[in-house]
């Protein structure tokens, strides 16, 4: 038995010698790869820049004039004239009531002036005749006086049939029912035959001045002392198109020609605690109607000393707060926690925890974590991106905004 393990043992060592060297060369290769390079992440430094203070405020479009076509004289509507929805002309005939009455009236006081006329010319004779036996010491002043006084009745007569004339023709005008401003005319209210008066309160139809046209919004009162203070303190700054405002359409899109702000009201609503504001609107294609939803976007002001981040480059942690990827002069990431404030464009303002210089990754931070090295490159958004930046949003909706971010973003 011993002669014949022993060659069996022997030759086991050997190949666990042989393992063994296989296994060490196998670790000194593996300790002599080469450490790979430090992943490229783009980057966006800190500097200080003045950013429009621009809030996005609930409206509704209003016309800048509105009447409501009645009838200044009774009677039978005989015809319409205008096409429902179309435009009219301040002086256009829209209704014709029927003229024949009043053209009764017209002839009627036009007799009667004659009549007027006719005494008139009567009177006159006899002041005349009376005026020349005076002289002659036949007719006694009686006389004259009575004749005087005739002349004088007479020419009142003929001022009231005057009067009464231009009375009927007037009404014989307004038998045609024009309209009394320029605008769209909306649906008729009335149909022909109908006995309209002056005397109800009736409306034959409406129009509306759609060009310009007004955006009245409101603003929290809180907000608007706010940025009154702000201004106080030296912390923002007007520009000059302060007074400019934009429209943002129920469906998302932006309205292309800018407004201007007319006025805010001196005194807030008790219920609502909010303050009225109106924006006036150029309107010639006639996209903007009465009643319409929109987002007003007004500037109230410029931030100076502004640090703004992409907002790809925020992210967020299970309890909602926001962070940001820092390489820092080592060319190390930290991970810096900041305060986000509003939306502009598709930038995020932050209002804590960055510096001027700070070097915040903005893309490639899904490849590298905090206390990685890591090679920094500049970094500037496409220019698609840019120029479809979302309209600013106010800091309220901002807030609710950014806590419903996906979560593919961290």
């Amino acid at each position: 038995m011993p002669k014949t393990t022993t060659p069996r043992t022997a030759l086991f060592l050997s190949a666990l010698v042989m393992l063994a060297g296989c296994q060490k060369e196998g670790q000194s290769q593996a300790q002599a790869k080469p450490t790979p390079p430090p992943s490229a992440v783009g980057i966006v430094t800190m500097a200080a820049e003045a950013l429009p203070l621009t809030n996005e405020l609930p409206g509704r479009i209003a016309p800048t004039r509105l009447a409501e076509v009645r009838p200044r004289v009774s009677g039978i509507v005989v015809e319409r004239v205008f096409e429902q929805g179309s435009q009219v002309k301040e002086g256009d005939v829209l209704y014709r009531i029927d003229p024949a009455p009043f053209q009764v009236r017209v002839d009627s006081a036009q007799a009667t002036l004659a009549r007027a006329k006719a005494v008139r010319l009567q009177a006159s004779q006899t002041a005349d005749r009376q005026e020349q036996l005076r002289k002659s010491n036949v007719a006694s002043a009686q006389n004259y006086d009575d004749a005087v006084a005739l002349l004088a009745q007479a020419d009142a007569d003929i001022a009231l049939a005057e009067a009464g004339l231009n009375e009927a023709k007037l009404n014989l005008q307004y038998a045609n029912v024009t309209a009394p401003i320029s605008g769209r005319i909306g649906r008729a209210l009335i149909t022909e035959g109908a006995l309209v008066s002056s005397s109800n309160s009736e409306n034959l139809a409406t129009i509306q001045q759609l060009d310009p046209i007004y955006a009245d919004f409101t603003q929290p009162a809180a907000d608007l002392i706010r940025l009154r203070k702000a201004l106080q303190d030296g912390q923002l700054m007007t520009g000059p198109n302060e007074a400019e405002v934009n429209l943002v359409l129920d469906d998302g899109t932006r309205y292309p020609l800018p407004g201007r702000l007319l006025f805010s009201e001196a005194a807030v609503d008790e219920s609502t605690g909010q303050v009225t504001l109106r924006g006036e609107f150029p309107n010639p294609n006639g996209d903007l109607l009465p009643g319409m939803y929109v987002r007003v976007q007004i500037q109230q002001g410029i931030q100076r000393a502004a640090f703004a981040v992409p907002q790809q480059a925020v992210q967020r942690d299970t309890g909602g707060q926001a962070n940001v990827l820092v390489v820092n002069a080592d060319n190390k990431v930290e991970q810096r926690r900041i305060t986000v404030g509003r939306a502009v464009g598709d930038r995020f303002v932050v209002t804590t925890g960055l510096n001027a210089g700070d070097r915040v990754v903005a893309e490639g931070f899904q490849k590298t974590a905090p206390g990685a090295t890591v090679k920094p490159e500049p970094w500037s958004a496409p220019a698609a991106q840019t120029g479809n930046a979302a309209p600013a949003k106010p800091a309220g909706e901002q807030a609710s905004a950014t806590k419903a971010e996906p979560a593919a973003q961290k």
